[in-house]
């Protein structure tokens, strides 16, 4: 039988000067500065508290004939 001729695995080799890494790590921390400012906005707006709502109702204008509905006890589903 003929033997098979395995192909030998190609490496990657990455070669980078001092400058080149220097130059990597500014875009990277610039890149990390930007999401934490934009996360620091997102968290504010999103913690915001909401101004409070306007109903327009005036608590001493309650009519004193307003009815009061009572509840039958007998009708109460029992569990």
């Amino acid at each position: 039988m003929a033997e098979r001729k395995r192909r030998q695995a190609t490496k990657i080799k990455f070669e980078v000067s001092r400058s080149g890494i220097g130059g990597i790590a500014v875009v990277c921390f610039c890149i990390f500065l930007w999401m934490f400012l934009f996360g620091v906005w997102t968290g504010q707006s999103l913690l915001k508290p909401e101004p409070p709502v306007v109903t327009g109702f005036d608590s001493g204008s309650v009519p004193q004939e307003a009815t009061v509905i009572e509840f039958d006890e007998s009708k109460k589903s029992k569990p």
